[in-house]
């Protein structure tokens, strides 16, 4: 069996992960599927945290477009990340995942509020970890949020389940001619424009040499893969 390179992880997930075939909402069968590759990490003993976005139920910044005040906007979103966060607690302890839910926006009769050293002593005493309601505050994506949460506890490394292979040159979905990046330093993330994350979390990744990871959650066995060193995805960290 091979054995994790790293100690402790985030994952961060978009909210269109957990839809499936669905064209809204929370596919059931796409949430065991997930929850199955959160465990497979878990239970090599690796402290396991997760970010999940709400774009699937609700995205701030569409409503906005629609004329929605963009900070009520992004509160229903981060509203949206709390409903995917105990749907994915769910699925969890029914796979036996001890898993806690900690919010960024007070909510005590459905999740803990977000304290740091209590989300890391639940990582030391194995329990999967669940960051909900982004950053709680408008204007900053999960994406970001997940760069924050993985910096303030000390993640080794951040993962990014995508539905795609990694980072490509251009969007591979309907291009041939997209070129697969195999690693890349955050500058050069920055500068070529690539769609990874937003400029803020590539930057507050690059701020405290956060590694990250991009790779195909919908390939079975991926997340166990690249905990464990394998070469698998795009890995984007400082090169000098």
């Amino acid at each position: 069996m091979h054995q994790p390179i790293f100690n402790r992880v985030l994952l961060k997930l978009s909210g269109e992960a957990l839809m499936g075939d669905e064209k809204y909402g929370i596919s059931p069968e796409t949430l065991a599927y997930v929850a199955e590759e959160v465990r497979s990490v878990a239970e090599l003993g690796v402290q396991t945290a997760l970010v999940v976005g709400g774009g699937n139920i609700f995205r701030g910044v569409a409503g906005s477009s629609q004329g929605m005040d963009r900070a009520s906007a992004d509160y229903l979103g981060m509203l949206a990340t709390v409903m995917n966060s105990l749907a994915l607690q769910d699925a969890l302890e029914k796979v036996g995942i001890p898993t806690r839910v900690l919010s960024a926006i007070s909510m005590h009769e459905m999740a803990e509020p977000y304290i740091r050293r209590r989300a890391i002593r639940h990582l030391e005493k194995g329990r999967v970890v669940i960051f909900a309601a982004g950053t709680g505050n408008p204007y900053f994506t999960t994406d970001t949020a997940a760069v924050l949460r993985a910096a303030e506890i000390h993640a080794e490394v951040l993962l990014k389940g995508t539905k795609v292979e990694g980072v490509y040159d251009m969007d591979p979905v309907g291009n041939k001619a997209a070129v697969f990046i195999d690693s890349i330093d955050y500058m050069s993330v920055l500068e070529r424009r690539l769609h990874v994350m937003d400029s803020t979390a590539i930057s507050l990744a690059m701020d405290n040499r956060l590694m990250l990871v991009v790779f195909n959650l919908k390939q079975k066995g991926n997340a166990r893969g690249v905990v464990c060193g394998e070469t698998i995805g795009t890995r984007i960290f400082e090169t000098t």
